[in-house]
């Protein structure tokens, strides 16, 4: 049911302007600070308090009955599951089938005490910090734009407070609705609401700058592991959910970034693509194309002299 209803938040509001939603899920996992936080995080902590509670239940009630039912011998130890050797009996009949359903329970409860425990420190971590995966991961960019074209600025992340006791207030309140109203937020002093904004237009430019321009050599079929592009290929094939494209000898592709053996890119579509679809993009192999030599996007540098490496 959490699950549910995390799902209907963000699917009703999910961009960061409409409403920022915190749970760490699958589905939402890298955006926070919604009118719902506090209550995620309550449930964070009181699901493993319960678990806990429940787990040493079954615990002392495994032993107990097990207590009674136990008998040594010389060199044997032997468990009679029919019936306790003490009186009165107890009311409740535990015998095999109560064993391993109070076992099996026993392995949800500590599972579950382990699983959501991660989760509300991983969710006071974000908190206290005021900042998602995704935000941090912008922020580490900012800063190698600034050090690439060694530029006199300084990005300053605008929801960080500066402090973690007032990025803590913000979420946790007497009324117990965060600060902000879902579109705009208590910012740090000298940044305004889109601060982050014109940074991600900034980093988008810079990208484009950078892109390298290749040449398919060979077809490629999008499959997520190719057999047919070599062992090294198919064994390092990337570990995420962005898609493979589809390659045909002759076509070109924008390459974004890229590991050793994939490359990550968008496909230059030329006007008799079909309408409706404005970007291709995504890992396809390195050995399936080659780069363009007269390739002239990565010539000019906006924003300042390179940083010689």
């Amino acid at each position: 049911m959490p699950c549910l209803l995390v799902l209907a938040l963000f699917l009703w509001g999910g961009n960061r302007k409409i409403l920022r939603i915190s749970c760490i899920s699958s589905i939402v996992k890298f955006v926070k600070h919604t009118r719902h936080h506090v209550h995620i995080t309550a449930e964070n902590v009181t699901a493993p308090l319960g678990c806990i509670h429940a787990a040493f239940i079954f615990v002392m009630t495994m032993y107990t009955q097990l207590y009674n039912r136990l008998s040594f011998g010389w060199n044997t130890v032997k468990i009679d599951m029919s019936a306790a050797r003490r009186k009165p009996l107890p009311m409740v009949p535990f015998g095999l089938a109560a064993f391993a359903a109070t076992l099996f329970a026993l392995g949800l409860a500590l599972g579950t005490t382990i699983a959501v425990g991660m989760l509300f420190f991983i969710q006071m971590k974000i908190i206290l910090r005021n900042k998602t995966s995704i935000e941090s991961w912008i922020e580490e960019k900012a800063k190698d734009r600034i050090q690439y074209y060694q530029l006199d600025e300084v990005f300053v992340f605008p929801y960080d407070m500066g402090s973690r006791w007032e990025n803590f207030k913000q979420v946790f309140t007497w009324s117990g609705v965060p600060e902000g109203d879902g579109l705009e937020w208590p910012i740090r002093e000298g940044c305004h609401q889109y601060s982050l904004t014109i940074e991600q237009l900034k980093q988008k430019a810079d990208k484009r700058v950078r892109s390298v321009r290749y040449k398919v050599i060979e077809d490629y079929s999008g499959a997520c592991c190719p057999l047919n592009r070599g062992v090294k290929t198919f064994f390092t094939s990337p570990c995420t959910e962005e898609p493979r494209i589809q390659l045909r000898r002759g076509e070109f592709v924008l390459a974004t970034r890229g590991l050793r053996y994939w490359l990550y890119g968008d496909k230059i579509l030329d006007d008799s693509f079909m309408e409706g679809v404005s970007r291709i993009r995504g890992w396809f192999p390195r050995n399936c194309v080659e780069k363009c030599p007269c390739d002239t996007e990565t010539d000019s540098t906006p924003e300042g002299k390179k940083k010689n490496r």
